[in-house]
């Protein structure tokens, strides 16, 4: 039996996109932290060649991004996982991004990369937040 969750998010493109958008976003940056450490991290003026405790502490989040990444992806692909990949999607983004802001309030201002993600986490944060909106409104009515 199909809810009309699962109904409505079937006709709509827009929560495709933004699921298979930010699920890609999310497990490229997780395969890049990964797999490719120092090539990622430079980029931002960070050196973590030669330190195993510091790149250790840098994989360990991936992990779960990539997780949550396939989440995202997955509700592309997958009707009944809309509204769990949208919540995902959401928290996710926004957790990154709003504590990349506390961050520079207590911290100080990073590098210009750092602040330019946590712009860029905000923005598809709340574009995630505002589909799953969206869906649950369409449901509704």
């Amino acid at each position: 039996m199909k809810s009309r969750a699962i109904a409505v998010f079937g006709g709509t493109f827009t929560a495709r996109l933004v699921l298979f958008g930010s699920g890609l976003i999310a497990v490229a940056i997780a395969v890049a932290i990964l797999f490719a450490p120092a090539a990622f991290y430079a980029g931002y003026g960070i050196d973590v060649t030669g330190d195993a405790t510091l790149a250790n502490e840098l994989k360990a989040p991936a992990g779960a991004l990539l997780v949550a990444g396939l989440v995202m992806f997955s509700g592309a692909f997958r009707r009944e996982l809309a509204i769990v990949s949208l919540t995902t999607a959401a928290v996710v983004y926004l957790s990154y991004g709003l504590s990349r802001v506390t961050s520079i309030v207590v911290d100080g201002v990073p590098h210009s990369g750092m602040v330019d993600a946590a712009g860029v986490e905000l923005v598809i944060g709340a574009i995630c937040l505002l589909t799953l909106l969206q869906v649950r409104q369409a449901n509704t009515n």
